[in-house]
């Protein structure tokens, strides 16, 4: 799964992606419901959806608040996401993201990142809600794969880290071939990642800073 990333290198969202990028502040422990940046098909800004997709046919917002992830060997059916994956996919710009093991009487969290430490991008799909005074909700939804060799140490699922020419795909309005859509879903090869402990702070998902990233005492 995916319930906790960062994105502290902002700054580059704009040359790494082409976008224009709003004020945002460097984050180390994005969690859900929080508002995160995406990159929609089409568009050349960042926006920021609520993580956690509601689906636009709820009655409430409430009912879809958990939907914080969507399993890539089954968008395909889900009426939650099948029609999202047609017609609204996005990027999720990160440089890193967390997972935890049980060692002991503590949760131990592990930090995930690019070997070359750059930014990147989950695999997502967004929906709109509106309520009846018209009101519009916007969420969104990282898509997760099964484990590449290195994270499988510490969990059996991963986010889908989209290689930049992957990315070009699943922002493609044109493309909506599920097998090619499909194709583009796989795990990152596990070679060019890394793996570290940090800090216990992280647990907690009102805690910040760069500190969540130190090496456990």
């Amino acid at each position: 799964m995916c319930g906790r990333f960062t994105l502290i290198n902002w700054q580059e969202l704009a040359a790494r992606f082409g976008v224009a990028v709003l004020d945002i502040q460097p984050r180390y422990n994005i969690a859900p419901t929080q508002e995160i940046a995406v990159i929609l098909q089409g568009s050349r800004e960042v926006r920021m959806f609520q993580w956690g997709l509601i689906p636009f046919w709820v009655s409430a917002p409430a009912a879809g608040r958990r939907m914080i992830n969507a399993r890539a060997e089954t968008i395909q059916e889900k009426k939650t996401f099948r029609h999202c994956l047609q017609q609204q996919r996005c990027l999720i710009p990160a440089d890193g993201f967390y997972e935890w093991r049980q060692e002991g009487k503590k949760k131990q969290p592990y930090y995930f990142s690019l070997s070359d430490g750059r930014l990147f991008a989950f695999a997502g799909l967004w929906d709109k809600w509106q309520a009846a005074d018209g009101s519009e909700l916007y969420s969104c939804t990282v898509i997760t794969t099964q484990a590449n060799q290195l994270v499988a140490e510490i969990h059996d699922r991963m986010p889908v880290i989209l290689r930049p020419e992957a990315e070009t795909v699943w922002l493609d309005a044109q493309v909506r071939q599920p097998d090619v859509l499909q194709q583009v879903l796989q795990p990152y090869p596990a070679a060019d990642m890394n793996m570290r402990k940090v800090s216990t702070l992280v647990n907690r998902p009102a805690n910040e800073g760069p500190e969540l990233l130190n090496s456990p005492c």
